[in-house]
C-alpha cells in the first residue's frame, strides 16, 4: 500500500509543481497584454484552466496522499527534516493561494503588479521545492 500511495503522491506533486512554475510565467506575459484584447482573453482561459483543471486537483491529491504517507509511516515530531519539509509544504500552499488570488485579479481585468513581481515570485516555488527534496532525500538533522 505504501508504494502505491507514494506513486500517487509523486505524480500529484509533479503535476502541481508544473502549474506552480508555469502560472507566474503566464502572468508575466499577461501583464503586458492589452485589456480586452484577444491575448488578454486567451491568457484568462489558460490561467483559469491551469488553476481549476491541474493545480487545484493536484494540490489536493498531493495533500491527501501526503497525509496518507504520514499515516502509514507514522509521524515523529522529533524528526526535524520532516518538520522543515512540512513548513515548506505549508509555504507552498500559501504560494498557491496567492497565485489563485492573482488569477482572480487578472480575470477581473485588474493589473495590480508588474511582470518583474511575477518573475521574482516564480522563484518561490522553485526554492521551496529544493528545500522539500533535500529534506526528503538527504534527511538532514536526523
Amino acid at each position: 500500500m505504501y508504494e502505491w500511495v507514494k506513486v500517487i503522491h509523486i505524480l500529484a506533486v509533479i503535476s502541481w509543481m508544473a502549474g506552480l512554475l508555469y502560472l507566474p510565467r503566464l502572468f508575466v506575459y499577461h501583464v503586458d497584454a492589452p485589456l480586452g484584447s484577444v491575448q488578454d482573453e486567451t491568457f484568462k482561459v489558460m490561467e483559469r484552466r491551469l488553476i481549476k483543471a491541474i493545480m487545484r486537483p493536484a494540490a489536493l491529491v498531493s495533500l491527501g496522499s501526503g497525509i496518507g504517507l504520514i499515516w502509514i509511516t507514522g509521524f515523529n515530531p522529533l524528526e526535524w527534516w520532516l518538520l522543515v519539509k512540512l513548513v515548506a509544504v505549508l509555504l507552498m500552499f500559501l504560494a498557491h493561494g496567492k497565485l489563485e488570488t492573482h488569477g482572480q485579479q487578472f480575470a477581473r481585468g485588474e493589473r495590480l503588479l508588474s511582470g518583474r513581481y511575477f518573475r521574482v515570485f516564480n522563484e518561490v516555488p522553485t526554492v521551496l521545492m529544493i528545500v522539500i527534496v533535500i529534506m526528503v532525500v538527504v534527511k538532514p538533522f536526523s
